[in-house]
């Protein structure tokens, strides 16, 4: 489905262009298509939360519209700056105060890394939204790009732990050096947060990919 086919509303339509010109070039973890495909999800769990669709879906395309690198010190930040960023854009489409403070509330409150809870239904739609995207077989690819991307010259990093690829020992996990350790660091963790029977159904079905994928990590790597 086009981005065109999937906007649901007149300002979502006005509101794709601002947003994918706010997606960091060549990042391929947090492109317009994670956007995109979190604002799907969003719009489905929106009967679930008791949700506006129109409210739901311009959430989802705006709650990275700062971006963050994931080895930043800043990056426990990224949800807040989102969330100023986004009355600009959201007041320029059409949304009014009422509905600009409950969406950047919402934004404010999705990242993982600052740890916040959600202040109401929306926030809890939006957290889902996006943490499915982090699981499963395009959670894998998402996890995979964001390392390469981190990676340097001077800061070079590595696919998986040389003696223990899978995370199964008792050594430190550091994902800002080996990137399968995001998988137990992170992403194992997911499933449990989820808030809707829906997204709650589908974490389960990813989180035994990303179990699968670790079994052959192990064998693989042996």
């Amino acid at each position: 489905m086009t981005a065109a086919a999937a906007m649901i509303h007149h300002r979502h339509h006005h509101l794709w262009p601002l947003v994918v010109a706010a997606c960091p070039a060549g990042e391929l973890a947090h492109d317009a298509q994670h956007i995109l495909r979190v604002y799907r999800w969003a719009l489905r769990l929106a009967d679930e939360a008791a949700i506006d669709r129109d409210l739901a879906g311009a959430a989802a395309l705006v709650h990275d519209l700062v971006f963050v690198p994931k080895d930043s010190d800043q990056r426990a930040t990224g949800g807040e700056r989102s969330a100023a960023a986004a009355p600009t854009v959201l007041r320029q489409v059409g949304y009014d105060d009422s509905a600009i403070v409950a969406i950047a509330d919402a934004v404010r409150t999705c990242s993982w890394s600052r740890g916040l809870p959600p202040t109401g239904p929306l926030g809890a739609l939006l957290q889902d939204a996006d943490r499915l995207d982090a699981l499963g077989a395009i959670g894998l690819a998402r996890l995979y790009a964001c390392s390469q991307f981190m990676s340097t010259a001077v800061k070079p990093g590595l696919l998986l732990h040389g003696d223990d690829p899978a995370g199964d020992s008792d050594r430190t996990l550091s994902d800002k050096h080996q990137a399968a350790d995001h998988i137990r660091i992170k992403l194992l963790k997911l499933a449990d947060s989820m808030h809707f029977p829906s997204s709650r159904a589908e974490a389960q079905r990813r989180h035994a990919h990303l179990l699968a994928h670790l079994e052959a990590v192990r064998s693989e790597a042996d």
